[in-house]
C-alpha cells in the first residue's frame, strides 16, 4: 500500500502540490507549524531520499564524463541566474519579489529532473551527473552568485548561506548515499529505496504549504494581481532556461537525447531549497518566499509538459518511420 500511495505520488507531484497550496490558502492554519528549523529539517529529508537512491556509480559518472558534467553544469549556473537577473529588471519586480527570483536562479538543478529525464527519453546518467554536480557546488556557488546579483538590494550573509546549504544538502545527500552503500544489499533496502520518491513529494507539499501559510495575508491584502505577476516572471524564467539550455547543448555539438537533458536540468531548480533559503535568510522580506513557492509547483508542471511533449514527439517520429518502412516494402 505504502508504495502503490509513493508511486501515485510520485506520478500526480504537480497535482499534489498544487491541491496543496489551494487548501492551504483556505486553511492557512494547517502548515503554520512548517517555519525556520522545521523547514530546514524538511528539505534535509528530501535531498536525503535523494542520497539513498544514489550509488557510487551515479559519482563516477562526473569522473568518467567530465567534459558532459563541466559544460552543463557552467550552463546551469550561468544561464539561470543571468536569465533571472535580467527579469527583475524587464518587469521592474520589487525588492521583496526580485530576491526571491533571483534566489531561484541561483540554487542548483531541482531533484525531480532526472525522472523527467528518464520520461523523455533523455540521457538519464548525464542527468544524474549534473544534479550531483550542481548539488555538490552549491555551498559555494549559491552565496556567490546571489551576492552578485542581489547584493544591491540587500546585505547577503554569504557566510550563512554556505553553511546552511552545506547542512541541508551536501550532508544529508552524503548520509543518504552511506546508508545506500552500507546496506544496499539488505533484503528490506529495496523496498525502503521504493518509498523514497513519494516521501519527497510530501516533503515538498509541507515545505509549499508552510510558505503559503506565511504570506498568506500579503496575498489576501495584494491580490490575485500579484500572483498573476509573479507568475509570470516564474514562467518567463523557467521557459527561458528550458530553451537556453537546449541551446547550449546544440551548441556544445550534443545528441538528441543530451540535449534534452540538459534543457530539463538547466530549466528546473531546487526551489525547495531557494524557499528555505529565502525564509531564513530575506525574513525582513517576507514576500521573497512567493516566486520560490510558485516556482515549486511550476517546475514540476512545466517539466512534465516538456517530458511528455518529447516522448509524444519520438512516438510519432517512430510511427513515421514505420509507415516508410511499410511503404518500401510494398
Amino acid at each position: 500500500m505504502l508504495q502503490f500511495i509513493s508511486r501515485w505520488l510520485a506520478n500526480n507531484t504537480s497535482l499534489f502540490i498544487i491541491g496543496i497550496a489551494v487548501l492551504t490558502f483556505f486553511v492557512p492554519e494547517l502548515f503554520t507549524w512548517v517555519r525556520g528549523n522545521t523547514q530546514t529539517v524538511i528539505l534535509g529529508l528530501i535531498m536525503l531520499t535523494m542520497g539513498l537512491t544514489l550509488t557510487t556509480d551515479d559519482f563516477l559518472i562526473m569522473a568518467r564524463r567530465p567534459l558532459d558534467i563541466f559544460i552543463g553544469t557552467c550552463a546551469q549556473f550561468f544561464i539561470m541566474p543571468c536569465v533571472a537577473y535580467l527579469l527583475v529588471r524587464v518587469f521592474h519586480l520589487e525588492p521583496a519579489l526580485a530576491l526571491g527570483i533571483l534566489l531561484v536562479g541561483c540554487c542548483p538543478g531541482g531533484v525531480s529532473s532526472n525522472i523527467m529525464s528518464y520520461l523523455c527519453n533523455g540521457d538519464v546518467a548525464f542527468s544524474i551527473g549534473m544534479t550531483c554536480a550542481s548539488t555538490l557546488l552549491a555551498p559555494v556557488m549559491t552565496p556567490l552568485l546571489i551576492q552578485l546579483t542581489a547584493g544591491e538590494i540587500i546585505e547577503i550573509d554569504a557566510i550563512g548561506m554556505f553553511q546552511n546549504i552545506l547542512i541541508v544538502t551536501v550532508i544529508p545527500v552524503g548520509v543518504g548515499c552511506l546508508l545506500n552503500y552500507l546496506y544496499s544489499r539488505r533484503e528490506i533496502f529495496p523496498k525502503l529505496q521504493s518509498l523514497m520518491p513519494g516521501t519527497s513529494v510530501l516533503c515538498l507539499a509541507c515545505i509549499v504549504g508552510g510558505v503559503i501559510s506565511a504570506i498568506h495575508d500579503d496575498l489576501i491584502a495584494r491580490g490575485f494581481i500579484l500572483f498573476l505577476w509573479t507568475f509570470a516572471v516564474v514562467f518567463c524564467h523557467n521557459a527561458t532556461g528550458y530553451l537556453l539550455g537546449w541551446a547550449a547543448g546544440r551548441a556544445a555539438g550534443f545528441s538528441k537525447a543530451k540535449k534534452r537533458t540538459i534543457s530539463i536540468e538547466v530549466g528546473m531548480q531546487n526551489a525547495g531549497l531557494a524557499t528555505v533559503l529565502a525564509a531564513h535568510f530575506f525574513a525582513t522580506q517576507p514576500l521573497s518566499v512567493l516566486p520560490c513557492a510558485i516556482s515549486c509547483a511550476w517546475h514540476s508542471i512545466s517539466g512534465t509538459i516538456l517530458a511528455g511533449y518529447f516522448h509524444r514527439k519520438d512516438l510519432k517520429e517512430q510511427k513515421i518511420s514505420a509507415n516508410h518502412r511499410v511503404c518500401a516494402h510494398k
